[in-house]
């Protein structure tokens, strides 16, 4: 494990913030990887939780998106409470999802980060057309980096929120029927990230609706 310090916090809603952590020397991921990590204080360093890299491998810096439950005592509620300055264990990266090339990404919520660097990534490199991403949230003011997305010429964007009616958005869950409307051809690929129920009943659908089962991809 790495010991890294916390070098900003920056909070995007009201429970999600970006950390920005020092990178030790030598440490490489890749767009689409994550790392486990754990709370530098005692009682915590052995509770070790997945996150993934939001920012670009370029970066000086590690960039995370995490959204925090304050629920339960877990390590996203500890998140919260820390400062700049305070550090944080983090180990070798590992891919969370491939990239196999352009096609639909539908995440819930949280459910983005693992495709933040992705698209940063293929944004950067003029490679982001013939990508689409669908985005569901419960609310407008619950939409994770909304307007850098907005500013990905290239990228076919779809925001739905279903606790609220908006001017500019859906107000649609993501469902057979939204797939029937909004994605007629099923033929390409798909990336999947959210709640573990919606993930599934999406896979199921996108199957049902003649979508190949291995172009179907799971963030893990």
């Amino acid at each position: 494990m790495h010991q890294v310090e916390i070098l900003g916090i920056d909070r995007l809603t009201h429970n999600v913030r970006r950390y920005l952590l020092a990178r030790p020397e030598g440490y490489r991921f890749l767009a689409g990887q994550a790392t486990e990590a754990a709370l530098d204080r005692d009682g915590w360093r052995e509770k070790k939780r997945p996150f993934t890299f939001s920012g670009r491998v370029g970066d000086a810096g590690l960039e995370f998106i995490i959204k925090s439950y304050s629920d339960h005592d877990g390590m996203t509620k500890r998140l919260w409470e820390l400062e700049k300055g305070d550090t944080l264990l983090i180990d070798d990266p590992w891919e969370t999802i491939p990239y196999e090339g352009p096609g639909t990404f539908i995440a819930g919520g949280a459910g983005i980060t693992p495709f933040l660097a992705l698209l940063r990534w293929l944004s950067d490199d003029k490679k982001l057309a013939g990508h689409r991403l669908i985005f569901s949230n419960t609310r407008a003011e619950d939409i994770i980096v909304r307007s850098e997305l907005e500013a990905m010429a290239e990228l076919d964007l779809v925001l739905t929120v279903t606790g609220e009616r908006v001017e500019g958005l859906l107000n649609e869950r993501i469902d057979a029927g939204f797939l029937d409307e909004y994605v007629p051809d099923v033929s390409g690929l798909f990336y999947l990230c959210g709640p573990d129920a919606m993930t599934a009943a999406i896979q199921s659908a996108l199957v049902d609706k003649g979508a190949d089962p291995d172009k179907v991809l799971i963030a893990s």
